[in-house]
């Protein structure tokens, strides 16, 4: 089989030819039909998030046919489509794993990180840790709902209730998903994107925000919360400047830039900052059932396989509106 492989941080995949693994115990097998191109993926190709499994598979967007089962797995039938999100594994007994935190499982495995992932033509997967995928999404349509839409999600839900004014910062994969999604539930969304990128700001307002701007602005009503998707920590004191009294700032990168010194009146009055660690499977249903009754459509820029090179400096470069895919396979 085909896959581009990292074989070192910050050197370009390399296409090669493997063996197809063979599924064990409760494993399955997919034949890999799509599979996103997540800014995490990127963090990983030049090592901000240290460890990764060498050499490595990356991708932990994947959308699969499921071509062969493990002795023990029955959750899935061949010929079903399901999708692979970052999640991996856990451990199921550790303190985090029995009270419903098992995002933050210390025994936790990843996907395109310590698992190989979608960036090939197979891929293995748990099958407790996929999910059937809603009808009405295409395999490229579906793959950033696995990460881009599930993060989003946490980092949404995770923002609390009473949400009326609700602002995104950095406007890409995660934020154009979640927009819809509060747009659907009635909330004002205020979008930020890099200062001067306008194709970013017009995809935000015809998605339904009621503003839009560069991230070093602040909006012309204060927001009630603030979700930072841009790996960026300058913009945690400026979102801060521009939330209300009680007012809730999540970050929900896996990795970003250290956070500057603020003046302690930001945070007064009971603001909040807060990060937001992988997923839960939970997080996964319930979002996954959310975009298809808000009729959630992303955005894509599709990209070959063996142009996963491409996509990542496209991502890097911040050419990419909507979420880049792989198309790996026909359906």
């Amino acid at each position: 089989m085909r896959a581009m492989v990292l074989e070192a941080v910050n050197q370009p995949l390399q296409q090669r030819q493997q063996a197809v693994p063979q599924p064990q115990g409760r494993q399955v097998l997919l034949r890999v039909r799509a599979c996103g191109v997540c800014r995490t993926d990127l963090h990983i190709f030049e090592g901000d998030l240290r460890e990764p499994k060498l050499p490595l598979v990356l991708g932990h967007e994947v959308v699969g046919e499921v071509v062969a089962l493990g002795p023990q797995a029955q959750r899935f039938r061949v010929g079903q489509r399901v999708g692979v999100p970052w999640l991996g594994s856990t451990c199921g007994v550790c303190r985090y794993c029995r009270r419903g935190q098992e995002n933050l499982c210390e025994q936790a495995r990843f996907t395109g990180y310590t698992l190989d992932g979608g960036y090939a033509e197979y891929t293995l997967a748990h099958e407790d840790y996929c999910f059937a995928l809603p009808e009405g999404y295409g395999d490229l349509e579906a793959a950033p709902l696995l990460c881009a839409g599930l993060i989003g999600y946490r980092a949404y839900r995770l923002a609390g209730e009473g949400v009326e004014r609700l602002g995104l910062y950095g406007f890409g994969a995660s934020a154009h998903l979640l927009a819809q999604v509060a747009v659907f539930q009635g909330k004002e969304v205020y979008a930020f994107t890099r200062p001067g990128d306008t194709a970013a700001q017009q995809l935000a307002l015809r998605l339904g925000a009621v503003w839009a701007g560069g991230s070093d602005q602040l909006p012309p009503k204060t927001l009630d919360a603030a979700l930072i998707f841009a790996p960026v920590g300058a913009l945690v004191p400026q979102a801060l400047r521009a939330t209300t009294r009680g007012g809730v700032v999540v970050c929900a990168g896996i990795h970003m830039s250290e956070i500057p010194a603020f003046p302690y009146s930001l945070l007064w009055e009971e603001r909040v900052v807060r990060s937001v660690a992988n997923l839960t499977r939970q997080d996964g249903e319930a979002f996954l059932a959310l975009a298809q009754a808000a009729g959630v459509r992303p955005e894509v820029m599709p990209f070959a396989l063996e142009e996963a090179n491409q996509a990542l400096m496209a991502l890097k470069e911040g050419r990419v509106h909507g979420a880049a895919v792989l198309r790996v396979s026909a359906g």
